[in-house]
């Protein structure tokens, strides 16, 4: 998954550094995220992982790190099958 979300954030994060000099848990906006990007990446993500974002994880915490963004993920897959 991780892959993915840096395939991600490469297209859609505009970071000036390139995704694979990034640690997994690194800060996306220390590193040059932008609020605009951020929604950009949440709608690649939505879409690559066929997922609906709840307006309770639509915060900057959720796209913080690519592992946020794989917890975040996990998290809407598991709550999808619960529900």
């Amino acid at each position: 998954m991780n892959k993915t979300i840096r395939d991600l954030v490469a297209k859609f994060g505009k970071l000036p550094t390139s995704v694979d000099q990034i640690a997994d848990d690194a800060d996306l906006y220390a590193a040059g995220l932008t609020s605009f990007a951020s929604v950009q990446l949440m709608l690649g993500i939505e879409e690559a992982f066929d997922i609906e974002f709840p307006d309770n994880l639509l915060n900057r915490k959720s796209f913080a790190s690519i592992s946020a963004i794989a917890k975040t993920v996990d998290l809407i897959r598991d709550g999808r099958k619960v529900a």
